[in-house]
């Protein structure tokens, strides 16, 4: 018998092509997953796949812009084809821009709760009955659904008022999720990490880039596989067991 918890499930991760959804892609294959890598573009996830396969782990890449429900929906689509189920999820596609009401540009409104709510939504509802199917045939008898925030999200400044509001509301909707979907047995789950080194640089405009490296100090930054770790840790509990939140930060 293999030791690995995943052995047999499908997890379905977005925004894997770096970053925190490649350390979790990664993560997950190790525990025995196939894993289905979504991005928006295709750049890197081919590579990661191909480093997941070498490692003896099952990979495919899906390409679809998820803030689109029609695509969102296909990806889905796509996993449950080529892998045959869906048992985690990981809500990861997300993006932080900051700026004042003054002088932040209506698009960058527009992009935030694009990617952090509706894509989110998108996927959610793509993938809930699936999910419950899983919890119902699997050998696991559980499935997860993992919403990836950062504790910033809890922590309102000046010039993160939307960024703030598509956080806070994710914190909502996780908990309610959380409690409908429990006699299904799905556990959902909310996971905050704190700076992460690698999404500075892949994902954060220079301004917003600037401002957290200066909140972060001379703090080192949490690499990727710490958030992945956290999210390991969750996915893999028993079925008697289920982690609500977890947030994770750099040593003092």
């Amino acid at each position: 018998m293999s030791d690995k918890t995943l052995v047999g499930a499908v997890a379905l991760v977005t925004d894997a092509g770096s970053g925190i959804g490649a350390g979790a892609a990664h993560r997950l294959a190790r525990e025995g997953a196939a894993v289905a890598l979504v991005a928006r573009s295709s750049d890197r996830l081919d590579q990661i796949a191909d480093d997941i396969r070498n490692l003896g782990g099952q990979a495919i890449t899906v390409t679809a812009d998820i803030t689109e429900p029609e695509c969102a929906y296909q990806a889905v689509q796509d996993t449950l084809d080529r892998l045959g189920r869906l048992d985690v999820l990981v809500n990861n596609a997300g993006v932080v821009l900051l700026d004042t009401a003054l002088h932040a540009p209506l698009e960058e409104w527009d992009r935030l709760v694009a990617l952090n709510v509706t894509a989110l939504l998108h996927v959610t509802h793509a993938a809930v009955p699936y999910l419950i199917d899983a919890a119902a045939t699997s050998p696991r008898r559980v499935a997860d659904l993992v919403n990836v925030s950062l504790t910033a999200g809890q922590l309102p400044r000046q010039g993160s008022s939307v960024y703030n509001l598509t956080r806070s509301g994710l914190e909502g909707f996780t908990e309610s999720l959380r409690q409908e979907l429990l006699v299904e047995r799905v556990r959902v789950s909310l996971v905050e990490p704190a700076v992460v080194e690698a999404d500075l640089v892949n994902h954060f405009s220079t301004a917003t880039r600037n401002a957290m490296r200066r909140h972060v100090g001379g703090r080192e930054a949490l690499r990727p596989e710490d958030v992945a770790d956290a999210i390991g840790y969750i996915v893999t509990r028993d079925r008697r067991v289920a982690v609500n939140e977890m947030r994770v930060r750099a040593a003092e």
